[in-house]
């Protein structure tokens, strides 16, 4: 299933305008999905919000970035450039209060007022963040993406904003139960621009939303500020787990500019970023929970947060680096009893832990105020907020006028005297052992050695739609350097789903010629290459079958040969040696959690380590363990994986049609499984016949055939790559359909 995400932008006169504690509701909004990072392409997304929220174009506000848009070139970037090295000289700093709150809700309806949480202070704020997670637990959400909590909560929120500001909503985001909401005073809203909003989530197979973060980036006057929230790995014991989800969420979230052409911003890449949400970091196992108990009732927090996972990590320079949280001054905000201050005296009896957390980085911040609201019992958490005094940068227009006409003065005579020149730091890479799902990175510096400012593009090779191969991304791919500077360009090598089937048939081989164009100067080329590792994942089933042996033990012309056998309903009949029931990466999988995780709680839901998963493909692959590495989650996430990068799916293209038409009749589903290849109906039976064992330990895995349904629908009955994208309908049938082979006791026959 893909990660969506959820957006609206309101006008700030009439659709979501906050006066004095009453609300005035017209709602307007937008739903986009997408399936990743990587192949997902921006469009604009600029509000026009009744002329207050606008565009860079015409914004008075934001004339240093107004170059940025594709029809300026070189001359134009160059006059960019140099308004950002010469801003403090049209700029002056402006102080304005942020108000940042961040709420576990635990699934549950706004049940009391809001107010003592976010109109706690004597005098309104300018901006109001607002965070929540799990805002709906309930399997919908999870599966869908959508949920009625979301109006419940955004009426709780704008109905109790400081009743002395008169508030415009700006942004909502929301992946599944994460959602961030955006205010600001009406009459500040003109001066805010370029709004941009990103999900990504870090659940099951790296992109499940129950857990993730959502961002919303912006540019206020002349500062850039992004705002993530963000839900990270659950459990004590998985503080690199939640290491790794905050890695995820800085890579894969980007947002994408005005001028598609050009590199998209990244979190860090912003003046202000403000980091709020469940962090899910805890007391260390070091100390019991008594201890941890004794010493809150002691306020003997410093003592305390010596054990605490993130500051111990922060410490290691393992996650957040660089990036500041205030002293915290109040106790643990997770686990309560919910509907009391009582801590959990449920039967996990969870330690007490400050999961809920405000981070910051950047200049010109000041934390005011960083506290718990004890008042507000629905959840099992206690809501924090943090106010702070932000130093934002504000044009004066004459100044801007006069350092404008200067610096075109200045290059008018620059581009008289040079032609731009750049040296290359190598124009040869060498990949090697490229993996399956595994990143490899190397860098190119470019060095502009010339007298005048430069711009470079990677451009396209003849008759070719694309600069580099899939495979291959490179950042960014264009790019502006001043006399003098070195610009670092990251060439990153990644095989997944939609490359696995080509490089292991060799009909792709990691090679690649990239050409990098100087403007107004010459041409210069990257050579790549590589070898690829072939891998069970991207591999068909009929091929594995073949294979008896691990498939980096064979020739690559054995592969090929096994790879391109066609696909029949009789494929194994007329060769001497019977091939496997089932291909043999399969059980070891199947097998290893049968036998160890049957009863294992969040199974299929909480995903493993990417490293993890790099060793039990290896394993895969070489045959050199007899036993899988890895934990239960890893290994489950590994074969949801490796059926999503199959060729062709466990149910045939060709039967995904019948098989929706045909998804409330089990005795119709079952004929059709039994049209399938050989080696397809095996399959099929083996994991569903799987499935139906974990069904039976739901008491213990609190796994039920809706979930199930849905995660193994998406996977065992995809449409042809020629079919449009499956709506919510089509995506419901196939979950129907898998489920009448794990809700009924008869087996097929």
């Amino acid at each position: 299933m893909s990660a969506s995400k959820r957006q609206s932008a309101d006008s700030p006169s009439d659709n979501s305008v906050q006066h004095g504690g009453k609300q005035k509701v017209n709602r307007k909004s937008e739903e986009n999905h997408h399936e990743d990072r990587i192949d997902r392409k921006g469009a604009p997304k600029g509000d026009a919000v009744d002329g207050k929220v606008r565009n860079a174009n015409v914004m008075s506000a934001n004339k240093a970035q107004i170059l940025s848009m594709q029809k300026f070139g070189l001359r134009d970037n160059m006059i960019k450039s140099q308004l950002l090295i010469r801003e403090d000289s049209y700029t002056y700093i402006k102080n304005f209060k942020f108000f940042v709150g961040t709420y576990n809700v635990n699934g549950q309806a706004p049940k009391e007022s809001l107010h003592q949480w976010l109109s706690c202070d004597p005098e309104p704020p300018d901006v109001y963040f607002v965070g929540f997670q799990e805002l709906d637990l309930s399997k919908e959400a999870f599966i869908f993406n959508d949920s009625p909590r979301e109006e419940d909560w955004l009426k709780a929120v704008s109905d109790c904003l400081h009743p002395g500001g008169s508030y415009a909503k700006i942004k909502l985001v929301r992946l599944v139960g994460i959602m961030l909401i955006m205010y600001v005073k009406k009459e500040l809203a003109e001066h805010i621009s370029e709004v941009e909003t990103e999900t990504v989530g870090t659940g099951i197979m790296g992109r499940m939303g129950n857990k993730g973060g959502v961002a919303v980036r912006f540019q206020f006057h002349n500062t850039t500020i992004c705002i993530v929230t963000s839900h990270l790995a659950a459990h004590i014991e998985e503080y690199e787990r939640r290491n790794q989800d905050y890695k995820e969420i800085c890579s894969r979230m980007q947002f994408h500019q005005s001028d598609p052409a050009l590199p998209p911003y990244t979190v860090m890449k912003h003046d202000v970023i403000i980091w709020l949400g469940d962090l899910n970091y805890r007391i260390t196992t070091n100390v019991d929970v008594e201890k941890v108990k004794k010493l809150i009732d002691d306020k003997e927090f410093d003592i305390l947060l010596k054990y605490d996972q993130l500051s111990q990590q922060m410490e290691k320079q393992n996650v957040f680096e660089g990036f500041t949280e205030g002293k915290i001054t109040f106790q643990p905000t997770y686990k309560y009893d919910p509907g009391s201050d009582n801590w959990d005296t449920s039967e996990k009896c969870r330690a007490p832990a400050w999961c809920d957390r405000v981070l910051w980085k950047g200049k010109t911040i000041q934390q005011l105020q960083y506290r718990s609201h004890m008042s507000l019992k629905t959840s099992d958490h206690k809501p924090v907020s943090s106010l702070f005094d932000i130093g934002i940068k504000v044009v004066n227009d004459e100044l801007y006028k006069k350092t404008l006409e200067e610096i075109v003065r200045s290059i008018d005579k620059m581009e008289n005297d040079s032609i731009p020149s750049v040296t290359l730091s190598q124009n040869e890479f060498h990949f090697k052992n490229v993996k399956f799902m595994q990143l490899q990175t190397q860098t190119l510096t470019i060095h502009n050695d010339g007298q005048v400012p430069c711009q470079f593009e990677f451009i396209n090779k003849l008759e070719e739609t694309s600069f580099c191969r899939d495979w291959l991304n490179v950042s960014p791919p264009k790019g502006f350097l001043l006399e003098g500077t070195d610009l670092e360009i990251n060439l990153e090598v990644f095989v997944n789903k939609s490359t696995a089937t080509q490089l292991n048939l060799g009909d792709e081989k990691i090679e690649d010629i990239l050409i990098l164009h100087l403007d107004r100067g010459k041409d210069f080329f990257v050579a790549i290459s590589g070898n690829y590792c072939p891998s069970c994942f991207g591999t068909s089933l009929p091929a594995l079958c073949y294979m008896k042996e691990p498939i980096q033990d064979m020739p690559a012309e054995t592969i090929r040969e096994m790879c391109l056998r066609p696909l029949q309903l009789n494929e194994f009949s007329d060769l001497e040696e019977k091939p496997l029931d089932i291909p043999k990466e399969i059980w070891m999988m199947v097998d290893h959690l049968y036998r160890n995780s049957s009863q294992q709680e969040d199974l299929f839901q909480q995903p493993g380590l990417r490293s993890e998963f790099e060793e039990i493909r290896d394993c895969l692959d070489t045959g050199m363990l007899d036993t899988l590495p890895g934990s239960t989650h890893s290994v489950a996430e590994a074969l949801l994986l490796f059926l999503e990068a199959l060729p062709e799916p466990v149910v045939c293209y060709s039967f995904y049609q019948e098989c929706l038409d045909c998804c409330t009749n089990l005795q119709a589903a079952q004929q059709i499984i039994c049209r399938l290849p050989q080696c397809h109906q095996n399959v099929f039976k083996y994991l569903t016949a799987f499935l139906r064992e974990l069904l039976g330990n739901a008491s213990r895995n609190n796994l039920d055939e809706h979930m199930l349904g849905s995660l193994f629908g998406g996977l065992l009955l995809r449409p042809p790559p020629s079919s449009p994208k499956p709506d919510i309908m089509a995506k419901k049938k196939a979950q129907d359909f898998i489920k009448l082979f794990l809700v009924m006791e008869q087996d097929l026959h």
